[in-house]
């Protein structure tokens, strides 16, 4: 089967779905690989490199998605809301769509997908379980991102984080504080503190507290308790406001301790929850920052703006989207190992086998045979069930 890898358009997006490294194993696989022109030069992966792995160079979009039976990107149509629909005439029936595809974000853009006869096979619905974990890509780019926020906060805080003892006297450390330690919040955890910051973490979720604490982080505990506090998928669920009101009341004492505080709490499908009021901001010192990894979602503070960095109250604010992009050539590898492991578990001797028995290949099976299929996806937009799945 021949694997198409078209350049990112998305304004911005530097990584690419396969890298040459990838190649190789690929073929073994029984799959060719074609790579558009320039595809993975932003992240540091010349055509040149390519080619001597084995891949061809296809110098037109055009001819590359005519060609592949398999399209793998990083931004599909459905996440990328900006430049993805210039791809829909390119599609054809029968073709297979691998990637972030944002499927709980609109329903729009996937019916027309599926519209194409394109069978798509969204990378976000991956399964956390152990047969899934070297697959899961948005575990590997929250680790992007919560690296990259605890850069971006220190390079920002007009203050350095490591406690030094010099001859101009003691420096005391910075205190970070981070808020969801889901993957992103826990690398955010570790890296922190790496860079010597005294660091603690809040999440609604018991079973955080271990995992907090073995990275060498506090974990602060509030007098509530969430109700059902993690879906099946490994993620925290949503409250109800009288929960948030609570924990914003709580919280506000914690914020203002610390120089740094980095949220990253995402509920799937729904807008972020509020964490951090404008009051708790105006309660911090001047210079302390704010990173929102939540920021696409709304943010989990009150002020923020997504896609920028604001100053309110003496305070810098970020809500920068799409932070695994500015570190691209690890980005890229990553993911690219992800899909790998995905295609090579979708094709047995040269031929894609969509055996929806499998947990990975039923979860992640967005749309097929001019439908959107995915029972949790149809649910979620109040779809009529598929006869097939009444």
């Amino acid at each position: 089967m021949i694997v198409g890898v078209p350049r990112e358009t998305f304004p911005g997006e530097r990584r690419v779905a396969l890298v040459p490294s990838s190649i190789p194993a690929l073929a073994k696989g029984g799959l060719e690989v074609l790579v558009e022109a320039g595809a993975g030069a932003q992240a540091g992966y010349p055509d040149a490199d390519y080619a001597a792995k084995g891949a061809k160079i296809i110098p037109e979009r055009r001819d590359l998605f005519t060609a592949a039976e398999i399209l793998v990107q990083v931004l599909c149509y459905g996440s990328n809301d900006r430049t993805g629909q210039a791809d829909l005439p390119l599609f054809h029936s029968g073709q297979v769509l691998i990637g972030f595809l944002r499927p709980l974000g609109a329903v729009g853009p996937l019916q027309e997908i599926a519209a194409r006869g394109v069978t798509s096979l969204a990378v976000e619905l991956m399964p956390r379980s152990t047969r899934a974990q070297s697959m899961d890509a948005l575990s590997s780019m929250g680790t992007i991102c919560g690296y990259k926020a605890v850069l971006i906060a220190a390079d920002t805080l007009p203050r350095i984080f490591p406690m030094l003892t010099t001859a101009a006297g003691t420096i005391t450390p910075g205190r970070v504080l981070v808020i969801g330690a889901g993957v992103a919040g826990l690398q955010a955890i570790a890296t922190a503190r790496r860079l010597g910051a005294v660091t603690s973490a809040y999440d609604l979720r018991p079973a955080a507290k271990e995992q907090v604490q073995s990275l060498g982080g506090r974990f602060v505990e509030l007098p509530i308790e969430a109700k059902d506090a993690e879906d099946a998928h490994g993620y925290a669920k949503a409250q109800d406001e009288n929960f948030y009101r609570r924990q914003r009341e709580l919280l506000g004492k914690v914020v203002a301790e610390n120089d740094v505080v980095i949220t990253a709490a995402v509920i799937p499908g729904k807008k972020s929850p509020l964490l951090v009021t404008a009051d708790m901001v105006k309660g911090m010192a001047p210079g302390s920052v704010i990173v929102d990894l939540a920021a696409e979602r709304g943010g989990n503070c009150e002020l923020t703006q997504p896609g920028e960095a604001v100053v309110e109250h003496g305070v810098t604010i970020i809500g920068w989207f799409n932070l695994a992009s500015s570190v691209p050539y690890h980005a890229s590898q990553m993911y690219a190992r992800n899909i790998t492991v995905f295609l090579l578990h979708l094709v047995k001797d040269g031929q894609l086998r969509l055996d929806t028995n499998d947990e990975i290949i039923r979860e992640t099976l967005l749309t097929q045979s001019g439908e959107v299929v995915n029972k949790r996806v149809r649910e979620f937009f109040s779809l009529p069930a598929l006869a097939a799945q009444s």
